[in-house]
């Protein structure tokens, strides 16, 4: 007998910003800015090293993500794993955020990609990523 896994899913969100490659990656790896366009965090850019993303508690959700940092390639690629914590955690989602910078002449692609999901599980993402991608480059903007 055989037993097939259900295919993972992946959202993915790639975007040009007029801003240096060091800048974006300080917004992706310093815990104070990451809290300004994310959430609160006890990140450090060192590859197994676990931490939180903290936000407000939620039905069904204790408001903690639990991860763990998997790559780190300064001002290239950062990758970690996000997985919820709380009651959601039953469904047993462990999801990898890889964020992948490329610079370009006019500052820098940006290349964020979650996977991991099972199918319909990337709905919620597929929305709140631009909008946390657009809150992340005006963080980005007032960067000296």
């Amino acid at each position: 007998m055989t037993t097939s896994r259900p295919a993972k899913r992946s959202v993915i969100i790639e975007r040009e910003t007029p801003h240096s490659p060091d800048k974006v990656w300080r917004a992706l790896t310093e815990p104070a800015l990451i809290e300004r366009w994310l959430m609160k965090n006890d990140f450090q850019p060192m590859v197994g090293h676990t931490f939180h993303f903290r936000a407000e508690p939620r039905p069904h959700w204790n408001g903690v993500l639990d991860c763990e940092v998997l790559v780190v390639r300064p001002r290239q690629r950062l990758s970690y794993t996000w997985n919820t914590s709380g009651e959601e955690a039953a469904s047993g989602l462990k999801t990898v955020v890889t964020w992948t910078l490329t610079p370009t002449e006019a500052g820098v692609r940006v290349r964020l990609e979650q996977s991991g999901f099972r199918r319909g599980e990337e709905q919620g993402a597929s929305h709140g990523w631009p909008r946390l991608i657009d809150t992340l480059e005006r963080v980005v903007k007032g960067l000296v």
